[in-house]
C-alpha cells in the first residue's frame, strides 16, 4: 500500500497522541494543517468525553473528527455520526456490580455530562482529567432523562487484575474494556473504536487501504483492524503490538507526528 493513499488518520488520546505528561507535541498543529490543505480527515478517538476532547483541542474541534467514550459518540462539525448507548437497566445493574468492588469508583458517562457519586479527592483528580462536565449526585441509580454512553470504573487497585474479574462474565453481551491501567470501561457491544471507524469510513467513502490508526491499550484492538496503516506506539500494551501492522516510536518520543511527518513528506 501507498502512504499517499491516505484519507482518514484515527489516533487515541492518552499514552498515544499526549505524552505522559498528556501534552501534544509542540509540532502537532503545523501537522495537523498540512493534512488540511492535503483533504485528509482527523479523528480524535478517546474513552474520553466528547467535550474534553473538544477542549483539549479547542483551536482545530470544527476540523476534528471526535470519537468519544470508546466510539459510542461519534461526532464532527456539531452533527452527531453515531450515537450507541446503554439501556438504563443495564446500566443500574452495572452500576450495583461495581459498587462492590474494593477501592474502585463509579462514573456514568452521558451524553450530557459524567456522573458520580462519591468524592474522594484521588477519584476527583482523575475524573477532572477526562470529564469536563460532570455532575455530583446522590445516587446513581437515580439519573434521568440523559442517554448512557459507557460506565467508566477507576479502579486504584489495577482494572485488568481487579474490575475487570468482576465484568469478564459478561464479554458476550457488552463491551468490556481494560482501557488503562486505573480504567475498565463498559459499554454496550456494538460501541467501539473499530466500528466508530467503520462509520466514518461508509460516511466519507474511504476505504480500509486508506485508512491509518494508532493506538496503545486494549481499547483500541478493533481500531487496530479497520486500517490498513496502523500503528502501535513502543509503549503500547503486548496485544495491540501484536494486532497492529506497524510499531511507531513511544508517546514520549513523538511516535504519532514522527509518521504523520512521514506521510506528508509521501504526499509532497
Amino acid at each position: 500500500m501507498n502512504l499517499t493513499d491516505v484519507k482518514l488518520i484515527a489516533t487515541d488520546m492518552d499514552g498515544t497522541l499526549l505524552n505522559s505528561e498528556k501534552e501534544l507535541s509542540p509540532v502537532f498543529f503545523h501537522l495537523f494543517d498540512q493534512l488540511k490543505t492535503k483533504q485528509v480527515l482527523f479523528a480524535a478517538a478517546s474513552g474520553r468525553q466528547l467535550f474534553n476532547l473538544q477542549n483539549e483541542l479547542s483551536s482545530i474541534k470544527e476540523d476534528v473528527i471526535f470519537i468519544a467514550e470508546n466510539g459510542s459518540y461519534v461526532a464532527y462539525r456539531n452533527r452527531e455520526l453515531l450515537v450507541q448507548d446503554l439501556n438504563k437497566d443495564i446500566v443500574h445493574g452495572l452500576v450495583r456490580i461495581a459498587r462492590k468492588i474494593p477501592d474502585a469508583y463509579t462514573i456514568v458517562c452521558g451524553k450530557q455530562q459524567a456522573y458520580i457519586e462519591n468524592t474522594d479527592a484521588r477519584f476527583i483528580e482523575h475524573v477532572n482529567m477526562y470529564y469536563d462536565r460532570q455532575m455530583v449526585v446522590n445516587d446513581l441509580l437515580e439519573v434521568e432523562h440523559d442517554q448512557f454512553l459507557k460506565i467508566a470504573i477507576c479502579d486504584f487497585r489495577g482494572s485488568e487484575q481487579n474490575s475487570y474479574e468482576w465484568f469478564r462474565h459478561l464479554e458476550n453481551e457488552l463491551q468490556v474494556k481494560v482501557s488503562g491501567s486505573l480504567w475498565l470501561d463498559l459499554s454496550h457491544i456494538l460501541a467501539n473504536k473499530g466500528q466508530a471507524i467503520k462509520a466514518l469510513q461508509k460516511e466519507f467513502n474511504i476505504g480500509y487501504n486508506e485508512t491509518m490508526v494508532f493506538g496503545d491499550y486494549l481499547n483500541d484492538l478493533e481500531m487496530m483492524k479497520e486500517g490498513y496503516f496502523s500503528y502501535a506506539m513502543e509503549n503500547a500494551h503486548p496485544a495491540i503490538k501484536g494486532a497492529a501492522r506497524f510499531i511507531t516510536a513511544s508517546n514520549d518520543d513523538n511516535g504519532v507526528t514522527k509518521v504523520l511527518d512521514k506521510l506528508l513528506d509521501a504526499m509532497r
